[in-house]
């Protein structure tokens, strides 16, 4: 134990001499990490501890690996995907947690996320694709996803940390938000010296916390807003909407819808009606040519 070690790193220390598993010997190894002395006359005993951890979590992905399989395939992309890249330690995984049914592993230690994590992400029903890629200045960076993303979502706490990331996703098609993450960090005044700075370099941003959820709502709105879709809920006669609506382009039409739930279903729609943005008055009688807006409820008579 190094000098003047606290009763935290003393726990922890127990803990990973105890462990039965290699699990808990890197959760051990980790919290050792975090609470042993930062004096440095303690800096070779962390170095050490620092490669202990990488060599074990090593061996654990190749465990992972060999249980897996050979030629396990890519992720498939969802209809709507966002994907979370930044710098090592800016909050992805702890913003992946917040937003989705998705629990990463959540670590101080460098370059902790190895693979992308999937999780999804319910807006009123739309079902997101959100993934967490690894560190974009790490080897495991898979350049490829965040190419095609439909939405990029840009993790940094720095303003500075753009200037980084900016060139390695030069071939992105994808739309993107900035998310100014830890701001539970920053007082009042800093908050808003920030927005400025933000707004007056017209950039595409939200502030938020991961630690508080402050600002969650927003970015879940202005993520679904990037897509540039639209919500259509479909209903049989007699029954109530559809909770899960289907996603269509903007201005698309009746016959749209109608295809896009069933190939040939348009042909054999004798009545549709509208109640929604696009109609005149509620149930109203409207052709396939008929052009739809977000929220619009579709009723189907074949």
């Amino acid at each position: 134990m190094p000098a003047n070690a606290s009763p935290e790193f003393g726990h922890a220390e127990k803990k990973f001499y105890s462990a039965q598993t290699d699990e808990q010997k890197l959760e051990a190894l980790e919290e050792m990490i975090r609470t042993m002395p930062m004096h440095k006359s303690a800096e070779a005993m962390r170095a050490n501890l620092r490669t202990r951890y990488k060599k074990l979590q090593e061996k654990l992905e190749a465990k992972k690996k060999s249980k897996s399989g050979k030629g396990k395939g890519g992720i498939k992309k969802g209809e709507l995907q966002a994907c979370l890249i930044g710098l090592s330690n800016s909050g992805k995984s702890s913003i992946l947690s917040a937003l989705t049914n998705a629990r990463p592993e959540i670590s101080q230690i460098q370059f902790a996320t190895k693979s992308p994590t999937l999780g999804t992400l319910d807006y009123f029903g739309v079902k997101i694709q959100a993934i967490d890629m690894p560190p974009i200045e790490s080897e495991y960076f898979d350049s490829g996803i965040s190419n095609t993303a439909d939405t990029l979502l840009i993790v940094t706490e720095k303003i500075s940390d753009l200037e980084k990331i900016y060139p390695l996703i030069k071939k992105s098609i994808g739309n993107k938000i900035i998310i100014f993450n830890k701001i539970d960090l920053l007082n009042e005044n800093e908050k808003r010296k920030l927005q400025d700075t933000l707004k007056s370099k017209k950039l595409n941003f939200i502030m938020f916390s991961a630690k508080t959820k402050e600002n969650i709502n927003e970015l879940k709105e202005k993520i679904w807003l990037s897509f540039n879709k639209i919500r259509i809920y479909t209903k049989e006669p007699g029954k109530n909407p559809d909770r899960n609506p289907v996603i269509m382009n903007q201005n698309s039409t009746v016959k749209d819808v109608a295809e896009k739930i069933f190939h040939g279903l348009s042909q054999k729609v004798k009545e549709a009606r509208i109640t929604g943005p696009s109609s005149k008055f509620s149930n109203q009688k409207v052709s396939l040519s008929h052009v739809l807006k977000d929220k619009d409820i579709v009723e189907f008579r074949t």
